[in-house]
């Protein structure tokens, strides 16, 4: 493994296989806490696998809108007086970078329960991001051939099964980065957080494929970024879709061998 590969931990465990029950040996992806600080200040903690933190940390940070420029940020570092330095990390930030916490809101907006919904939550996220503006095309061919080049980079997931993953094309499918984490939102703030520290932004002629499902919060990620077009393997939820169609990006969804639906902007697939 790379050094920054997700952490695997080999466990010993028992297997029924035929009939009969006897010892065996897995690997499981590692699920621990991040704790992210800005300026000291305690600001999230997200279950992930162990794995590039600096770059979750400014993804994280990016599709907060909390920043949105490489040169805002100084260092990002493990934090040598908490009790487990590995799982916290403080984000220095330039002295004249703005930042306003009250803007940690996590746009987690479709649940039923938290009373903000619809548009209310599509125009809360077009406070921070704006609509996409890019003219790229792709061709159903570039789509169809995605899943399966994501699907073989995923080295981790061929060893534990239980990673999601989150992959950035070019527009003509070449597979640019790849990252994978226990949570879908995680692997894709990892890319997001690379492409901010390589100064890739932004990403307007990119393609983002996500392993799992295209929620509102994925949609969400990938407009701070400026990602025209969005991919799933899996369904779209509404207020996911409204937000594409309102943001101006392309949403994809069971994207698979010889087929795909467009939920949003189609006239990005010729």
């Amino acid at each position: 493994m790379k050094p920054n590969d997700p952490e695997i931990r080999e466990i010993a465990l028992n297997r029924y296989r035929n009939g009969v029950v006897e010892p065996a040996q897995d690997s499981l992806a590692v699920e621990e806490p991040l704790e992210i600080r800005v300026r000291g200040v305690s600001v999230a903690v997200t279950m992930r696998t162990p794995g590039h933190d600096p770059e979750l940390a400014a993804g994280f940070l990016l599709s907060e809108g909390l920043i949105k420029h490489r040169d805002e940020i100084v260092e990002i570092a493990p934090c040598p007086t908490a009790k487990n330095p590995g799982n916290v990390l403080n984000v220095f930030l330039k002295a004249d970078a703005a930042v306003d916490l009250e803007k940690l809101t996590r746009h987690v907006f479709a649940s039923s329960s938290c009373g903000i919904c619809g548009k209310a939550s599509i125009d809360t996220v077009h406070q921070h991001f704006a609509a996409v503006n890019s003219n790229v095309r792709l061709t159903p061919s570039v789509l169809l051939a995605l899943p399966d080049k994501l699907r073989k980079s995923q080295s981790t997931f061929d060893r534990t099964g239980g990673l999601h993953a989150a992959g950035l094309f070019d527009s003509a499918g070449k597979l640019r980065l790849m990252r994978e984490d226990v949570g879908r939102h995680n692997a894709l703030d990892k890319v997001l957080g690379h492409a901010l520290l390589e100064n890739w932004l932004p990403l307007s002629s990119s393609i983002l494929l996500v392993s799992g499902r295209a929620s509102f919060e994925i949609v969400q990620k990938a407009l701070s970024a400026g990602i025209p077009i969005i991919a799933a393997v899996s369904a779209p939820s509404s207020l996911a879709m409204e937000l594409a169609r309102e943001s101006g990006q392309t949403l994809i969804g069971f994207l698979r061998e010889k087929s795909f639906n467009i939920y949003a902007h189609p006239e990005r697939i010729q």
